[in-house]
């Protein structure tokens, strides 16, 4: 029997391994800018062109390579960064693996010029599929650019897998601030198909959060300041009114490496407890810095999992940190509150017991209904016959005028109404069809059982049918405001938006203007109001980022579906009858009554036989 295992070539092995490095093109641009910070560049210089499948190109005024560290660097297990097995548990730079650059050059064509600052000429390298195609000499500026060209043109199936641009430049726009966080002191540039996306200048930390996230960021920060023997945390969090719906602006940073920690979150979290509302996310800046042998970071081929040896403590300290800020800069409430000292009672009176209750006088005749002096009400109007009452107001009624003067009854004339008016209340009730459980669940009688209705999900089913028609076959109506609505967003956030203004005019929204960190909206749809619009787009803002397909029906879909997850009522509303028979009748009304937008059961049927198999076990 023939041997059946043989070793794959290079450009094969190469291709397979560039899968666990090169994901997106997002994934090029973190690695060949941690390359640039490990060069010691002050300034670096992102350039983009078709969410970066045509190209992304970094330069860099690092350090730069010589010839041959040109040409090695892009050879599997090639790198400047360890040496030995042993360099891994103190690790100060962003790269160490050697595998980058060599599976960057597998799945795309390179093109690489670098210099020296001792150097007369720099050195050109093209690659192509793993293939150095040429080597040459050329006149250059101290440090390294590197082109990257038609990612993934090799392998077409993986390039058929990325999302749409607007999507994956989401993605190089949350690595380049993870990045351009950790590093406040060197300066970026980020270009976008010719078009300035970021000008981030040498500055502090605050600076650099303000500079990404707007002018508006400013206000929201609380320092975080915590020295120990064992981790030093800086950095910043938001105050607790500024809390979001959703998790976006949630950073950890240890030793200027950007990490994702649900463990190291829920310290933050736990330390806001009482502060937030149910749901709400606080947002943070948090920079956190260990001995390098305390941590292993390889653990994850994108480096952003890091397994701690003392979790459990670094867990204490940092909830303690933002606690005690939170604390410290009046943000969390506190027990010791100022005294109105004209308010306390003066000494000399707390010991005087003789104090007596004041008197009450009432007077037994007085009738606000009454307008002649001559008429004077019945003094004991229990002992008085039931006649003389009946005769007592319908003497005061005036013919001519046909109104009331003095309207008197007794109490056991109204207990026969009020008891009347309760049977028929309840009867009514118990007439009903709809009854709603825990605010939740609606139940609905039909003829072969009972329907339950989830009411949040049936109702998100309704208002998507409704806005999707109103997007695309209605004309979408619009309502002027009276005064235009200034929203501040971030300038990726301003991009998008201004990307898909012409769906959301569609839609029924007008824009009066644009800048780089505010958006100012003067018309809505006329289903939704201005108390709503911040949280209508940032939940859009958020599922665009998630996933938004090449088809303009499909941007309408997915508009639709946001704002009927927005404006849907939520789990714990009460519904009275009226309500939830219209919300019934209209979820039975739509083209999909079965499932929600995102493919959720609406409700669920049981059959009387099924009820009776229930209690017939």
């Amino acid at each position: 029997m023939s041997d059946i295992i043989q070793l794959l070539p290079d450009h094969v092995a190469n291709q397979i391994a560039a899968g666990e490095v090169v994901q997106r093109p997002a994934s090029v641009v973190k690695e060949l800018i941690e390359n640039s910070i490990d060069a010691g560049a002050t300034s670096i210089t992102l350039l983009l062109k078709d969410a970066g499948k045509t190209l992304i190109q970094v330069i860099d005024d690092g350090k730069g390579m010589s010839a041959t560290d040109a040409r090695l660097s892009f050879e599997r297990h090639a790198t400047s960064k360890i040496k030995d097995a042993q360099d891994l548990f103190n690790l100060n730079t962003k790269g160490f693996r050697g595998e980058a650059l060599a599976s960057i050059a597998a799945i795309a064509h390179v093109e690489l010029k670098t210099k020296q600052e001792d150097d007369e000429l720099g050195t050109q390298i093209k690659i192509e599929g793993s293939e150095i195609t040429s080597q040459e000499v050329v006149s250059t500026a101290k440090g390294t650019s590197i082109a990257v060209k038609n990612l993934f043109f090799n392998i077409p199936a993986r390039r058929n897998f990325l999302k749409s641009d607007t999507v994956e430049t989401r993605h190089i726009v949350d690595e380049f601030q993870r990045v351009a966080l950790a590093h406040p002191t060197i300066s970026f540039l980020l270009h976008h198909n010719n078009n300035e996306v970021y000008h981030l200048k040498k500055s502090n930390l605050r600076k650099r959060i303000v500079a990404i996230f707007g002018t508006k960021m400013n206000e929201k920060l609380v320092p975080i300041n915590e020295q120990t023997d064992i981790i030093t945390v800086n950095g910043f969090v938001a105050k607790p009114e500024f809390a979001k719906k959703k998790r976006g602006e949630q950073f950890f940073f240890v030793n200027d490496r950007f990490i994702k920690s649900s463990y190291l979150n829920h310290a933050v979290v736990n330390a806001f407890e009482g502060l937030l509302e149910s749901g709400s996310h606080p947002s943070y800046f948090l920079y956190l810095e260990v001995p390098p042998n305390t941590i292993d970071i390889n653990i994850h081929p994108t480096k952003t999992e890091i397994k701690f040896d003392n979790e459990k403590a670094l867990y204490a300290i940092l909830r303690a940190t933002v606690k005690h800020s939170l604390g410290q800069y009046n943000v969390a409430p506190v027990l010791d509150f100022d005294r109105d000292a004209t308010l306390d009672t003066p000494y000399d009176y707390s010991k005087k017991s003789n104090s007596s209750v004041p008197p009450i006088t009432v007077d037994p005749t007085f009738n606000p209904f009454k307008t002649e002096t001559n008429y004077k009400e019945p003094s004991n109007t229990n002992s008085s016959p039931k006649s003389s009452t009946t005769h007592s107001y319908q003497s005061n009624f005036k013919k001519d005028t046909g109104s009331w003067e003095a309207l008197y009854t007794n109490t056991e004339t109204i207990e026969p109404i009020q008891q009347e008016q309760l049977f028929e209340s309840e009867q009514e009730t118990e007439t009903g069809k709809t009854f709603q459980i825990q605010k939740k669940y609606l139940l609905s009688s039909i003829k072969s059982g009972v329907v339950l209705i989830h009411q949040s999900l049936a109702h998100q089913r309704v208002l998507y049918e409704e806005f999707l028609e109103n997007i695309t076959v209605k004309e979408a109506s619009s309502q002027q405001l009276l005064f235009p609505v200034n929203i501040s967003f971030s300038s990726s956030d301003i991009e998008m938006i201004y990307s898909i203004k012409s769906d959301l005019e569609s839609a029924g929204f007008m824009f009066d203007e644009f800048t780089k960190e505010s958006v100012v909206i003067a018309g809505i749809p006329t289903s939704i109001s201005e108390s709503q619009i911040t949280l209508i787009l940032e939940q859009l803002l958020d599922d665009i980022k998630l996933e938004v397909p090449d088809s303009s029906f499909s941007h309408f879909d997915v508009m639709a579906k946001s704002f009927a997850k927005s404006l849907a009522i939520k789990t714990g509303t009460s519904l009275n009858l009226k309500e939830q028979e219209n919300l019934v009748n209209n979820l039975f009304s739509c083209k999909e009554p079965n499932i929600s937008p995102f493919g959720k059961p609406t409700f669920k049927t049981l059959a009387l036989n099924e009820i009776d198999a229930i209690f017939n076990k």
